[in-house]
């Protein structure tokens, strides 16, 4: 099975040792991985912003990128339910059909809302001048080879137990478009249940959105700040060293306020823990990589609000 890596905007700019847990996780279930250099964004922040036509041409970049995979691997349940979720949509709108008005809400980690956007005359996406038509088909198509990293795992390899080794206390946040865009449902948390040595304890209002909810954070900052101090508040109680999700937008909105409050609890991708062995060198190295990371996200934010915006936020993404 070729299997190719889509690593996303955020965990390429702030957290590349994801991408890189995913690889190696997936090389050791026995998984021929690709990370083909050409990828960009999805495309989400431009079409939830309303710029569609860039969104468009990026969707398309993304079906050319990716053609000949047998499986596309994203460790976002964000950037996944864009390509699965809103490509389809956006596909037909181009094509002047209908149910294409629907645009995804936030950037990375962020929900997936239900709000209209802009279209052309005939019900849909009007090229710009000199613009080639978009095919629609082709970027439409795209959606069912791609996985969040979870779905993967155990819906296409059958893999509950992956070998991994993580002596630690953990609790599981589940991102708003894990769990109301793309229904993870318990996927995740069958994953974490099979790591040894790995203590999991069920998170208080888990299904409570963190605040960050792409664009959200920038344009609602105290109500931002706010959501994310019920959630840090709730991982307390937990007694966790370390709160995981599949989002690190999510991750690094909470680890923002974590790290202010000098809490010491730590953030990990999904990926991180599924990858981790009994080598302690470097499992440290890689949240060594990740505290650099959230100390740079945490100084760019303000009040715990770091960035993002959608409906699902508050629980309204509608399916």
């Amino acid at each position: 099975m070729r299997v190719a890596l889509f690593v996303t905007c955020v965990n390429d700019t702030l957290f590349p040792g994801t991408g890189q847990a995913v690889v190696t996780l997936l090389r050791r279930l026995g998984c021929d991985v690709d990370f083909p250099t050409a990828q960009t964004c999805c495309g989400q922040m431009h079409v939830n912003t309303g710029y569609l036509a860039e969104g468009r041409r990026l969707a398309r970049h993304f079906a050319d990128v990716f053609a000949g995979y047998d499986a596309v691997v994203v460790p976002s349940g964000s950037c996944a339910a864009m390509v699965r979720e809103q490509y389809p949509k956006l596909a037909r709108a181009a094509s002047g059909g209908h149910g294409g008005h629907a645009a995804p809400g936030g950037h990375g980690g962020h929900g997936t809302g239900g709000g209209p956007v802009p279209s052309g005359a005939a019900g849909g996406y009007e090229p710009r001048a000199g613009e080639p038509a978009p095919p629609a088909a082709e970027s439409a198509e795209a959606g069912p080879r791609v996985y969040e990293l979870s779905e993967f795992l155990l819906d296409v390899l059958g893999a509950e137990d992956v070998g991994a080794y993580f002596p630690h206390r953990v609790t599981y946040h589940p991102t708003c478009h894990s769990l109301r865009g793309l229904r993870l449902g318990d996927r995740p948390i069958r994953l974490l249940e099979r790591v040894r040595g790995l203590e999991l304890v069920p998170l208080p209002e888990s299904e409570e959105c963190c605040g960050f909810g792409g664009t959200f954070a920038v344009k609602n900052p105290a109500v931002s700040a706010a959501m994310c101090a019920d959630k840090v508040r709730n991982i307390m109680d937990t007694g966790a060293e370390v709160v995981c999700a599949t989002d690190n937008s999510c991750l690094m909105h909470i680890g923002g306020t974590l790290r202010r409050q000098r809490t010491g609890v730590r953030t990990m991708h999904l990926a991180e823990i599924l990858a981790a062995t009994e080598d302690p060198a470097r499992t440290a190295a890689a949240g060594a990589a990740r505290g650099v990371a959230e100390d740079a996200a945490t100084a760019a934010g303000k009040d715990g609000a770091v960035t993002g915006e959608d409906d699902a936020t508050t629980g309204g993404a509608a399916r």
